[in-house]
Parts: structure tokens; sequence; C-alpha cells
């Protein structure tokens, strides 16, 4: 499942790659979102962010874009999708 955050995250990064190319920005956005959309059958494979263990909040690599989601015993939930320097601290906020 993906938070208002982090679908309004992957409208952004559409938006910024739609500025050079277009037709890329949608396939990379459905790429981006299938990878999210699969933590689901390894949603503990991806380690814990340093500082953010209590919380449960995990980070999936993709080309430069950091997945950052948590694990319920039914589900995974995205919380946000984060550009390359982007500040997980400011994107959480909840430290």
């Amino acid at each position: 499942m993906l938070t208002a955050d982090a679908r309004s995250d992957l409208r952004a990064i559409a938006l910024f790659i739609a500025e050079e190319n277009p037709t890329r920005a949608r396939s990379f956005a459905a790429e981006l979102r299938d990878v999210a959309a699969r933590l689901g059958s390894m949603p503990r494979a991806f380690p814990l962010v340093p500082r953010y263990e209590q919380y449960g909040i995990r980070r999936r690599s993709w080309r430069g874009y950091g997945i950052l989601y948590g694990v319920s015993e039914d589900r995974v939930v995205v919380y946000r999708i984060l550009g390359p320097g982007q500040d997980h601290d400011r994107a959480l906020q909840l430290s």
C-alpha cells in the first residue's frame, strides 16, 4: 500500500523526469511502483534504516531511489519514495 505521501513522491519523480523525457517518465514511475508492490513478497529482505529501527522503517534502494516502508503482520506500507540526496529525517518527520 502506498501512502498519500508516497503517491505524491511518485508523481513528483515522474514530473521531474517528464521535463526531459515524458515517455520514460511514465515507464519509470510504473517500474518504481512495481518494485514497491513486490515488497510484499519479501518484506523483511531489506535493512532497517539507522535511527528508525524503533519505528520499523526499512529501505529498498532501486536505481538511486529509496523506498521507505514498514511491515505489519498482514501488509507492507510504503511511506515515502525518495530521490537521491533527499533527507530521511525531513521526509519521515519522526525525529
